[in-house]
């Protein structure tokens, strides 16, 4: 009978979602160039200054997922204090845009509580690992998982 070599088809569909992120980082970095090209447009008077601002913010997030796209290309992961960054990053900029004053008390205190968590949530990603003797949690996993993937092909090769 046929047996699925399952390092064969894991390798393979590795392959395809790198294919699918390297899209995905083409297309933004092509959106984030048109991005720029707005924003400066946008500085021609007249100057509107929420604009300007939304441009920058927005340019802002838009780096930091490009970012996020490198990180997983380089080590199969997704970065949490970079994925943090960004959600702060897009709550602020939906304050901003919007105003404080013309927003609802309940959807002010719901954004604080949501900018709190992550806080909370950067904080710790940033300070536990000193704690730890200098152990950082996310290169420990990213060496974890080259190792578990090393010592698989090393097995399916029958070395």
């Amino acid at each position: 009978m046929y047996e699925i070599n399952r390092g064969r088809v894991v390798r393979t569909l590795e392959f395809i979602q790198d294919v699918i992120v390297i899209s995905l980082c083409i297309g933004l970095f092509s959106f984030m160039v048109l991005q720029v090209r707005d924003m400066f447009l946008s500085l021609l008077p007249p100057l509107d200054f929420h604009a300007v601002t939304a441009d920058i913010l927005f340019l802002l997030i838009l780096v930091e997922l490009f970012r996020l796209l490198i990180i997983y290309l380089q080590e199969h992961r997704v970065s949490i204090g970079v994925a943090v960054e960004v959600s702060i990053v897009s709550a602020l900029r939906e304050v901003i845009v919007k105003g404080v004053l013309e927003t609802s008390w309940s959807q002010v205190l719901a954004t604080c509580a949501f900018l709190l968590v992550l806080g909370v949530l950067l904080f710790l990603r940033v300070w536990l690992p000193p704690t730890f003797e200098g152990i950082d949690p996310e290169q420990e996993v990213s060496k974890r998982y080259r190792s578990r993937a090393k010592s698989e092909l090393i097995q399916n090769n029958g070395h």
